[in-house]
């Protein structure tokens, strides 16, 4: 029998399998959770996973449609007596009959992601491109032989000034009915970009029509972010998100890119995904409020540049590689409908520019939403993500960077890291002295060594560590000792602890025993102290640039951005030395920058000049990068000192490299000789 690999998506596990294993049976193994209500006999239909097909260069595997066995009895039957999609397979039908990728749908799931993205609640002062005109009229009669459209028109002009407008050519068929349905009274939906934009009128309605809508989209490499407001009281109706199904084609952007290239079909399958899961959040926000999606007329979309191309379609292997080509970086003006997002009919779309070729549109919205350009305060904005995205400025300048950070911080490359779900621990303090550790999981809010947490955890099952986690376990094991100022496990600490173990040629700290086993492997270390590395030098380049050595605020935006301990990002050296109150996190900044753009065009205006302003530095090109790297591996880093943090925090003491050690062993020599030279008094 012939072995074969088998990779789940979004989980990224993987393993062998023989010919003829039903893929429910290789998920079970591996411990992906795929539900299954009747045991296997094809009747509840709660298994279901869907195939990818291509070759996932990121993960060394071609899946083909052979990879996996024709329908069988028990599929026909099911599709037949209830609804299996054309893309859906019972996982305890199908059988593994080749290399295979396996997507769990996250419809399907019930223990899925936790997408925290709510909407920021703030008041924001409203000026939208569109505008809701109630007019009356005049009836035709034989002495005025004008059409209804010029009527309609001129009432437009007489009641709002709207002079000489544009009409959507869907509406031109339906202006006589809706104005004797209406009774010769009717609101006009006009859109106008600008004060000196020709307005266009986008929809009629009869009568008065006092509502009208507008979504706000945020498209994470991770997950999506949609809000539903309404244009007229400014207020945010309903909110959903989802994890970007992009992830099946690969965890991080340039993995993303790589399928495009090796997969002519790869592009147009990223964009439908996308497009698709955005029109389903636009069904759910609609369902949940009772709104009609036909009464949305304007939306607004944010997002980093690669999954800004592929929204829009735009092959995105130019950002693969230097000079990292934008196909487009201004602001894009579209019809929803262009780009297959199910409004009205007349809806419009507007996309915030992006800032360079890997600081995207999402960042340009959360610059718009803190304001480091409207502030004598140097702030330093960052969006963690796969791609981090940094800029630093005041409102005399502001310089702007990404840095490649990759996964490790939203739970991959990470042994026992997961995205954020219930059972996830998200918190975690370690004893000093008996290097105990106690936690507390996502869905349960006492910590581990609490009363009546353990019946809890039962319920969901503690099940890995998630990016906020991550981060204070690493750190809470610099601060215990456990691993020193270059990130190495100290074996020696065995000794004391049963929690530190030999893991092969390195050791290992123990988290939790049982099923699943959770371990910090030095592996784990070296992972983040990668990523926080990156992400730390390029922050040093912007700051080098703008000739500061400290930032009086920092902003940590995204979900993920959002449940990071300020303290711990400093210890870990994940953001320089800054007052700890003043850093702060600030939610799903890209999301409400997407809203104020939605309510308010002269915000549109705002962020258009700031992103022409703001100074781009590309990491890649500055010979410094690298010197700031090696040293931001270190905790928190092996030359910058954090005075600021020292004044919460007990730090280890730092350890001293070869050259220090030198010079400090020649001042104790000398020390010494001083002492045995000097006369008695």
């Amino acid at each position: 029998m012939t072995d074969h690999l088998v990779l789940f998506m979004p989980s990224g596990k993987r393993g062998n399998f023989a010919t003829g294993t039903p893929i429910l049976e290789a998920a079970r193994q591996l411990g992906v959770y795929v539900e299954s209500v009747c045991g296997g006999r094809g009747i509840c239909g709660r298994c279901q996973v869907e195939t990818q097909f291509g070759h996932f260069a990121k993960h060394g595997i071609t899946s083909e449609q052979s990879s996996i066995s024709e329908l069988g009895a028990k599929e026909i039957r099911y599709a037949e007596k209830r609804d299996l999609k054309e893309d859906r397979r019972l996982s305890c039908s199908a059988l593994i009959m080749g290399d295979l990728v396996v997507d769990i749908p996250q419809d399907t799931v019930i223990n899925a992601q936790v997408v925290r993205k709510d909407a920021d609640q703030r008041v924001i002062e409203r000026n939208s491109a569109v505008r809701m005109c109630y007019i009356e009229v005049e009836e035709p009669d034989m002495h005025s032989p004008s059409g209804d459209m010029d009527r309609l028109i001129d009432g437009l002009e007489k009641d709002w000034q709207i002079s000489n407008p544009r009409i959507d050519s869907h509406l031109v068929s339906e202006v006589q009915s809706v104005l004797r349905a209406g009774n010769w009274s009717v609101t006009v939906a006009v859109h106008q970009e600008t004060e000196k934009s020709q307005a266009e009128i986008i929809a009629i309605y009869p009568e008065l029509k006092n509502e009208a809508y507008g979504i706000a989209c945020d498209i994470g490499s991770t997950t999506i972010a949609l809000h539903l407001t309404s244009l007229l009281s400014g207020s945010n109706i309903a909110s959903a998100g989802t994890s970007n199904p992009q992830i099946r084609f690969g965890e991080d952007l340039m993995s993303r890119v790589s399928y495009v290239m090796m997969n002519p079909d790869g592009r147009e399958a990223m964009t439908k995904a996308v497009r698709k899961s955005i029109n389903e959040l636009i069904d759910q926000v609609c369902e949940d409020s009772g709104i009609d999606r036909h009464n949305i007329l304007d939306s607004v979309f944010v997002g980093n540049p690669v999954m800004h191309h592929l929204f829009l379609g735009i092959d995105p292997t130019e950002l693969g590689g230097a000079p990292f080509a934008l196909a487009v970086s201004g602001a894009v003006h579209l019809k929803a409908k262009e780009i297959d997002i199910e409004l009205n009919e007349g809806a419009r779309t507007y996309i915030l520019p992006c800032i360079a070729g890997h600081v995207g549109a999402d960042a340009a919205a959360a610059t718009l939403c803190e304001g480091p350009h409207r502030q004598d305060e140097m702030m330093l904005l960052i969006d963690v993500g796969t791609n981090a995205e940094i800029v630093l400025g005041n409102s005399s300048h502001a310089v702007a960077a990404s840095s490649p950070t990759g996964p490790a911080f939203e739970g991959a490359e990470t042994s026992c890291g997961q995205r954020a779900a219930p059972g996830a621990i998200e918190r975690i303090r370690i004893d000093p002295e008996t290097l105990e550790p106690r936690y507390r999981i996502i869905g349960v809010e006492q910590w581990s060594n609490e009363d009546g947490f353990e019946e809890k955890a039962k319920e969901i099952g503690i099940t890995g560590i998630c990016g906020s986690g991550i981060i204070e376990v690493i750190a809470e094991m610099y601060l215990a000792g456990i691993i020193s100022e270059d990130g190495v496990l100290n074996g020696k600490l065995a000794e004391k602890s049963d929690r530190i173990f030999e893991d092969g040629r390195t050791f290992s700290y123990l988290v939790k025993e049982g099923e699943p086993r959770i371990i910090v492997t030095q592996n784990d270390v070296r992972a983040i102290q990668l990523a926080k590395a990156a992400l730390y030098a390029g922050v040093k380049l912007l700051m080098d640039k703008q000739k500061v050595t400290s930032v009086d605020k920092i902003g940590l935006a995204g979900a993920f951005g959002s449940f990071i301990d300020p303290k711990y990002a400093m210890v870990l050296g994940l953001v320089p030395d800054c007052i700890v109150e003043n850093v702060k996190a600030v939610g799903n900044a890209a999301g409400t920058g997407a809203r104020m753009a939605l309510l308010n065009r002269d915000y549109r205006r705002e962020i258009e000049k700031t992103v022409r302003d703001i100074e781009k530095i590309e990491t890649a090109l500055e010979p410094s990068f690298q010197e700031h790297f090696v040293n931001a591996m270190a905790f928190p880093n092996k030359v910058d000192p954090f005075p600021k943090l020292e004044k919460t925090v007990i730090l280890p003491p730092r350890e001293m490299n070869s050259v220090q050690r030198k010079q400090s062993d020649q001042t104790q020599q000398s020390r010494r000789r001083g002492g045995r030279n000097r006369r008695p008094r």
